[in-house]
């Protein structure tokens, strides 16, 4: 049956799809990732062994000044005169070399500072010096100092007060930052060569798994194109357990496509032979100019109609169960064709009743359908009262499958005709208009989508009772 415009919901044409754009390949994507995580944890990790190695040299360094300015202490005493001088001679030669980079000097008081030969005519601006007595470092201050052009210095100083004297004496040791620069230039060289090496080495091992991991993908290609040019119909070669689901849902859609094929296959050499009957038919008549041929054509042309119509019914089911999974509202359905069918058969009466809220997944244009068929031929061959029930109170609830009954009370079927009046083209009644495919949709349609239809003897209304069974949409 279909409903009048304006009646059920309308499903409007998909739009054509568009051309999905190809996007990075999962090479490439993958192999940015492993790049810059790389780059990041290298140079993380390059800057912080870098600043540990530069600050143990630094403290190497600062070590052999304190060392230095140590043996400076040590080593000193009060003349009479109560100035500072040593009483052994300082183990490193380049204190004597003018200009050699290692310097010591000694002021305090009022006393001319006293440096060592190494700093020639030169003298090392202290800052505990500077204080006039009232700077007073107990322990070792270091620091840079760029006081010599062209010759950055570390120093390292410390202010004490000698036995027999009671002025602050600054002893300081300075060097020439020039050899700790240079081992720290060689320390950076290394580590940058070494990182450089390492991500380099990191970065084609990335790549080098990124393309045997993905080597499965190829193989899948591979076995695809196989099937496009051997025509096999299956993926059978071995592929590892992470892309083993996308070959079986790849398997699956095969076998539904062929299904989908053969039912195509099948329903065009139904309608063929369907249709060679009445093609000969009319052959026949025209070719002997037989006295009945208009009534012969319109005879066979309305059961050429019956089989059309029938396959065509079946065709739209099997296209837009295809499509996916649909959910449609049973009560409104069977509203919209109460409204149509209450316009055919104004002097019946039709009732609606039941769960209203109940879903299947069908197409609504499938279900008007089914319901349409169904209800019509109710309201026709009955005795004017129909009654249609959704999960009906008195039959047990199928929590997968929605119960449908719709009742008459006419004469109903005999229970040995409840199989043949399936059949297309059977009518028990055949004084009322009618082709004889509304059952036959109705069991097609039904079924193609996982569902049922089957006859028997309505208690409330006495006469047809059937029973359609639909899978509800989850």
């Amino acid at each position: 049956m279909t409903l009048p415009a304006g009646e059920g919901e309308g499903v409007p044409e998909a739009p054509a799809p568009a051309v999905a754009k190809p996007r990075a390949s999962l090479a490439r994507r993958m192999g940015l990732i492993a790049a810059g995580w790389i780059f990041v944890l290298l140079l993380g990790g390059g800057i912080a062994l870098e600043r540990t190695l530069t600050a143990q040299v630094e403290a190497n360094f600062d070590e052999q000044l304190d060392y230095q300015l140590t043996a400076m202490i040590a080593s000193a005493e009060i003349d009479a005169s109560g100035e500072v001088w040593f009483y052994r001679t300082l183990g490193d030669q380049r204190f004597l070399e003018p200009g050699s980079g290692l310097y010591w000097q000694i002021s305090g008081g009022n006393f001319e500072p006293w440096p060592s030969r190494s700093l020639w005519d030169r003298t090392l601006r202290l800052q505990g010096a500077q204080g006039k007595g009232e700077h007073f470092d107990s322990e070792v201050h270091i620091y840079n100092s760029d006081q010599f052009r062209g010759e950055p210095l570390r120093i390292a100083e410390r202010t004490v007060i000698l036995p027999g004297s009671e002025t602050r004496w600054t002893f300081a040791v300075a060097s020439a930052t020039e050899q700790m620069d240079a081992q720290i230039g060689r320390v950076r060289l290394i580590l940058i060569w070494s990182f450089a090496v390492l991500g380099l080495g990191l970065l084609v091992m990335a790549l080098l798994q990124i393309r045997y991991g993905l080597s499965p993908l190829r193989r899948v290609r591979a076995a695809i194109q196989k099937l496009r040019t051997t025509g096999a119909n299956r993926i059978t070669d071995p592929l590892p357990l992470e892309v083993q689901p996308l070959v079986e849902e790849l398997n699956a859609l095969l076998e539904h496509s062929e299904r989908q094929a053969e039912e195509a296959r099948r329903h065009a050499g139904n309608l063929a032979h369907a249709l060679k009957t009445p093609l000969t038919v009319l052959t026949n008549a025209a070719t002997a100019r037989a006295p009945d041929l208009g009534d012969a054509v319109m005879r066979e042309t309305r059961t050429m109609q019956r089989h059309v119509d029938h396959h065509l019914a079946r065709a739209r089911a099997v296209g837009r169960r295809a499509v996916g999974h649909a959910r449609t509202n049973v009560m409104a359905s069977a509203e919209a064709v109460r409204r149509a069918v209450e316009r055919l058969y104004p002097e019946g009466r039709l009732d609606i009743a039941g769960d209203r809220n109940a879903l299947v997944s069908l197409e609504r244009q499938d279900l008007d359908e089914l319901l349409g068929n169904l209800i019509e031929n109710a309201a026709k061959y009955g005795g004017g009262s129909v009654f249609v029930t959704i999960d009906p109170d008195e039959a047990e609830r199928d929590p997968k499958m929605c119960l449908i009954w719709v009742e008459d009370d006419g004469a109903g079927i005999p229970e040995a005709e409840r199989i043949r009046i399936f059949d297309r083209g059977v009518r028990l009644d055949t004084g009322k208009p009618g082709t004889g495919l509304g059952l036959a949709i109705v069991r097609d349609v039904a079924e193609i989508y996982g569902g049922s239809v089957t006859l028997g003897e309505s208690e409330d209304l006495g006469g047809l009772l059937v029973e359609l069974r639909l899978p509800r949409a989850e």
